[in-house]
This record gives C-alpha cells, sequence and structure tokens, in this order.
C-alpha cells in the first residue's frame, strides 16, 4: 500500500520525513479493512509508519519498520518543487533513472537492490506500507518490468496492488492479483 496524502504534497519526497495529514493516514487504514494481516512491513518514514503502527494496532499483527522500503533518495533534489529544478536535468532522471541521477541522490538500480533485499526478508501474508518509487521498484523486481513500464501503473496516495508471491528457479515470481486506488 502506497501511504497517504502527506502533508507536503507535490514536492520531491524522497527521505524528506513528511507526515501524512489525518485524512491520509485515516484512508490507508480504511483501505486495509477486510484484509488478511499476518505481520505489516513499512518504510521507516512518518508518512508510511504512522499509519502502519494504527492498522498494526488494530490488526493485532507485528510491525516490522525496515528502511530498505524509503522512497528514492532524491539527494539535493529532496523536499523541492519539481518546477524548481532545471527541466532539462529532470527530464533526463524521468527518462534514464540508471545514468540520471539526482545530485548526492540515490540511482534506480541502488533503489531496486535494496528493495530486493528487503522483498527477500519478507514473511508470508504481509502487507508492506511504503511509497510509489520503492513499490515501483518491487514491481520491476519481481515482474522483470522495466522502468518505464512500472511507471505505467498509476499509485496514487493509499493505493493497495496486491501480489502473489512464490519462488521459482531460485528467484521470487509474482502475479498482480489486484489494484485499487
Amino acid at each position: 500500500m502506497r501511504h497517504g496524502e502527506p502533508q507536503q504534497s507535490g514536492l520531491l519526497l524522497g527521505f524528506t520525513d513528511t507526515p501524512s495529514t489525518d485524512a491520509g493516514i485515516e484512508a490507508c487504514i480504511a483501505r486495509a479493512a477486510g484484509l488478511k494481516i499476518r505481520a505489516l512491513i513499512c518504510s521507516d518514514l512518518a508518512r508510511a509508519c504512522v499509519p502502519a503502527r494504527k492498522i498494526a494496532a488494530l490488526y493485532g499483527v507485528p510491525l516490522h519498520i525496515d528502511p530498505r522500503w524509503r522512497e528514492l533518495d532524491f539527494g539535493a533534489w529532496d523536499g523541492a518543487v519539481p518546477a524548481d529544478i532545471a527541466a532539462d536535468a529532470l527530464n533526463a532522471f524521468r527518462n534514464d533513472p540508471v545514468t540520471n541521477v539526482p545530485p548526492e541522490g540515490e540511482s534506480w538500480l541502488h533503489l531496486l537492490a535494496r528493495v530486493a533485499e528487503a522483498l527477500a526478508d519478507m514473511p508470508h501474508s504481509a502487507l508492506v506500507i511504503a511509497h510509489a518509487g520503492s513499490i515501483r521498484a518491487a514491481i520491476c523486481h519481481l515482474l522483470g518490468l522495466s522502468y518505464q513500464q512500472a511507471w505505467t501503473i498509476d499509485l496514487p496516495y493509499n493505493a493497495l496492488l496486491s501480489m502473489k508471491i512464490w519462488s521459482g528457479n531460485g528467484a521470487p515470481m509474482a502475479q498482480i492479483t489486484g489494484l485499487r486506488t
């Protein structure tokens, strides 16, 4: 599940730790209604962690806070309004985040690697509350999609992407079983 709407919306909020609005937190709690959750995992950033704590308490399940599920680190761009970044630099990053890394930021390949590690440690029937970037990295890793293909999947705030994950030939494999937005 993607976290609820942050209090500072419209910014590149990679590692910037801004909380969700109260309505965003409530939307995440409502989205979790009826799920069969055995464990809950979340990023250590407040916009993911606060709703995760509330949902874990409601369901009586363990909560694992894992910084590997953080958003991409936008480095010097973190917390910036996209319009304030040089258009050519931002477009280069959007078109190829592997070779056009934000200044002092994290590459797409690094994000993919840390999310792959988090997925390898994930228990069964877990709800993960994270960020659009880390969720898309999981999609790429599990489904073999490119960065551009993953961006064709709309992940608005508090979207719930359900996946069935299994081991196949030593590597994880997955199937999308639902998307609620």
